[in-house]
């Protein structure tokens, strides 16, 4: 581990958001997180200087980097203030005009895995539906979205650190997925303790400050909810449309329905359901179980009148293949369960060559 007293002395001669202050005695420094000579650096300011310190930014990576010990260095610039009040009598101002998104360069696609609630395995079905749509010929990406809990590392077996090269970072490769989460760039029990704005400039820093290259489709793993990072999503790309995972059992698809209810707000197109843990069938006798009953996502994708995208059943070797760091559709490829996900992906395959590229949404938060 890099000694923090190098590293401040380091920033000491980077000048903070006022241009004069030392950045280590700035008070700006929102977080610092290191792991294997990777240094993460969190500055705060004033949102309407943002444009003006990157250079700043810029600076305090180069200052990183020269610092013994640090093999690679990032940092984000967040921003947290709170709005002006209104003045008794004041006219009501108009609203900011909402920020049309930018493409991510290089990507044709880019979808989002969500659900309304952890535990339904959406990590675990996005890390198969990659490696699946890797299998047709596509050119896939993944971006670990979940901050406080990213699974992808574990997923597919990676424990390497991300090179950062001129500035961008470079994400990892497995089972022919390019791979980023936050997750390989901190010690994988250390908690992430960050307010939302860091949260937002994290996810925004992931999804453009990466060399994703040329992808057919990048793969987002949301965190479950329908909170801040998924409207930050909304906000920061054109998502061509968002898949929701649930298992059967009527308190899932109680927050499955809110998933659904929070893309179409945001006019974002719901490409279908997945129905994750369908049914159980006994390795030893081969009786089938519906452990959390069944059918439950197929009958509300019809009610919504969006694609039931297909079973998945749960099964030991689908979680034992996910904690060894090779999912099952790269660890049995051939298999009954790799097959339901090489369905699954070539009907999200078929829809997204059938359909001109939407425009992003603008979207305004009242």
């Amino acid at each position: 581990m890099v000694d923090e007293g190098a590293i401040m002395k380091a920033l000491a001669g980077v000048a903070g958001p006022d241009g004069k202050t030392p950045l280590s005695q700035s008070g700006a420094i929102g977080g610092l997180t290191q792991r294997e000579g990777k240094v993460y650096l969190s500055i705060a300011i004033d949102p309407a200087q943002a444009s003006h310190l990157e250079a700043m930014r810029l600076a305090a990576e180069k200052a990183l980097l020269a610092t013994p010990g640090v093999a690679s260095a990032l940092v984000t610039l967040t921003a947290e203030r709170a709005p002006a009040p209104v003045q008794p009598g004041a006219k009501h101002a108009h609203p900011p005009r909402p920020r049309t998104p930018e493409s991510v360069a290089g990507v044709r696609n880019i979808i989002a895995i969500a659900s309304g609630k952890g535990g339904v395995g959406k990590s675990t079905t996005a890390a198969n539906l990659a490696v699946a749509m890797a299998r047709e010929g596509w050119r896939v990406g993944l971006l670990d979205a979940d901050v406080f809990g990213p699974s992808a590392p574990r997923l597919f077996g990676l424990k390497e650190k991300p090179k950062v090269e001129k500035s961008f970072i470079v994400p990892l490769t497995a089972y022919g997925v390019k791979v980023i989460s936050i997750g390989l760039l901190i010690e994988e029990e250390a908690p992430v303790v960050w307010r939302g704005p860091m949260v937002m400039s994290a996810i925004t820093q992931l999804l453009r400050e990466v060399e994703w290259g040329e992808l057919d489709c990048l793969i987002v793993d949301m965190p479950p909810g329908t909170g801040d990072v998924q409207l930050t999503m909304a906000q920061s790309a054109p998502l061509a449309g968002a898949i929701i995972v649930s298992t059967p059992q009527d308190l899932a698809l109680i927050d499955a329905r809110r998933g659904v209810a929070m893309f179409d707000k945001v006019k974002i197109p719901v490409l279908g359901i997945i129905e994750n843990m369908s049914y159980f069938i006994c390795p030893h006798c081969g009786t089938r179980s519906d452990i959390f009953a069944h059918g439950g996502a197929r009958h509300e994708a019809e009610k919504r009148g969006v694609p039931f995208l297909g079973e998945v059943p749960l099964d030991m070797a689908i979680r034992e293949t996910s904690d060894n760091g090779k999912p099952i559709v790269a660890a049995e490829p051939d298999g009954a369960h790799a097959q339901s996900y090489r369905a699954i992906a070539r009907s999200v395959i078929a829809h997204l060559e059938g359909k001109p590229q939407r425009a992003a949404p603008k979207i305004v938060i009242g």
